[in-house]
């Protein structure tokens, strides 16, 4: 007998979709950092100059930024799962694409190839909304930091696993940064069949079925069958408040991404400058990234507990104290290592305090588009930051990176607490 949706258990449901995430992230995480770390390095060997070296990456980043919108779109006409299942499984093409690149020694079927890659970047950013579609409105922060938390395993474990895997294709006499896209290709592709397989029924369309539309709220008073759909009511947004949290939404995950990407992506030639190994490099990136991803389930507890505007606000301020100790602490101290540390904090409260406040700001069937536009937004914004941080440096020095940043985060923590962002909430069952 099939089941209708008023029988439909969504607390189930929503726990089944999260473990489907989580595994889905674990894979494509670890599929797209061990292939970004020894990008450049393969780009460089492949193109024999150093000058060439950066444009692969710089192109998988900016197609995942573009390829935001454009997934989400998909996503908002046929559900999370076959756009989240493409993502990841256009990564593992591009990654094939850069394997195959390695082996001809062809620096421009590299270039084609990292482009592809970027995608399954995209799908891995934008499985952090999926998780939240059938999410209690006050569980929505965890949801968000269980998914992000997941991607921590694979950004920790890609680079370590880019050496052993160097030695994949060592009979083939390819490279050693060439076996990190083999290994990329399967574990990308693994994500995708997750996804494709186990992510039943598509949390986005059931959402749209019961009305729900990720504001789901379990504290309906007339006590239904615990955990089914008829326990959950809708969370409607007025169009009269609506818009502004949108706004700082992608205001909060857009600065975020500038601040961060333009501190930390000069911080290895920063510390080189000054004389440090590239094992003392590697040991403050990866605290770096740690601090990106590991405090997520703390960030989405807060944003449960006191809501999405004052975790954006204090991301705001911890991403201001990174700037101010980047600025002023010697690129050989603690202190240096610990403004990276709050970097990546600062960058994860801003995100999970917006991607929260954003599933809440407008009417559900917009929400896919604006998810997909916010991460366009926060794509360019690091992008653009990528690119001008090397000017900055090489004309002002690092010290001015770290205090434009501080001021822009700033800024960001005075509208997020401004009277002005805060909305006027209306809640019908």
């Amino acid at each position: 007998m099939a089941i209708s949706d008023d029988q439909v258990n969504v607390s189930a449901v929503q726990h089944r979709t999260l473990r489907v995430l989580v595994a889905a992230q674990v894979f494509g995480g670890t599929g797209f950092f061990i292939g970004i770390a020894v990008s450049a390095i393969l780009a460089r060997d492949l193109g024999g100059s150093t000058a060439l070296a950066g444009l692969p990456p710089a192109a998988g980043v900016a197609a995942s930024a573009v390829a935001a919108p454009l997934l989400s779109r998909l996503m908002g006409r046929v559900g999370r799962r076959p756009g989240l299942s493409l993502g990841f499984a256009l990564g593992a093409v591009g990654a094939l694409v850069v394997l195959l690149a390695g082996l001809l020694r062809n620096y421009w079927l590299m270039l084609a190839g990292m482009t592809l890659f970027g995608v399954g970047n995209t799908a891995s950013l934008l499985a952090r909304y999926a998780a939240v579609d059938l999410s209690p409105t006050a569980r929505r922060g965890r949801a968000l930091g269980a998914v992000l938390l997941a991607t921590a395993v694979g950004a920790i474990a890609g680079p370590n696993l880019a050496a052993p895997a160097g030695t994949l294709l060592a009979p083939f006499d390819a490279l050693p940064t060439v076996g990190a896209f083999a290994l990329s290709a399967v574990v990308s592709g693994v994500a995708a069949l997750v996804i494709l397989v186990w992510l039943r029924p598509d949390p986005l369309l059931l959402a749209r079925r019961l009305g729900a539309g990720g504001g789901v709220d379990s504290a309906a008073s007339d006590e239904p069958a615990p955990g089914s759909s008829a326990s959950f009511r809708q969370e409607r947004p007025s169009p009269a408040w609506g818009r502004r949290p949108a706004l700082l939404a992608v205001l909060a995950m857009t600065t975020a991404a500038v601040v961060m990407v333009a501190v930390m992506t000069m911080t290895p030639v920063h510390m080189s400058d000054h004389g440090l190994s590239l094992s003392a490099v590697g040991v403050v990136i990866s605290a770096h990234v740690a601090g990106m991803f590991l405090p997520s389930p703390l960030s989405g507890w807060l944003s449960d507990r006191v809501g999405p505007r004052p975790v954006i606000a204090a991301g705001g301020l911890v991403l201001a104290a990174a700037g101010v100790l980047g600025a002023v602490a010697g690129a050989d101290s603690l202190s240096f290592a610990a403004g990276l540390v709050l970097l990546g904090l600062g960058w994860n409260l801003a995100l999970v305090g917006g991607s929260s406040l954003i599933t809440g700001a407008v009417p559900e069937l917009e929400r896919p588009r604006l998810q997909g536009n916010a991460d366009l937004a926060m794509g360019l914004g690091g992008a653009t930051a990528s690119l001008s941080a090397g000017p900055v440096l090489a004309t002002a020095g690092f010290g001015w990176l770290g205090f434009v940043g501080a001021a822009l985060a700033a800024a960001l923590a005075a509208v997020a607490l401004s009277p002005v962002a805060r909305p006027r909430v209306t809640q019908r069952a």
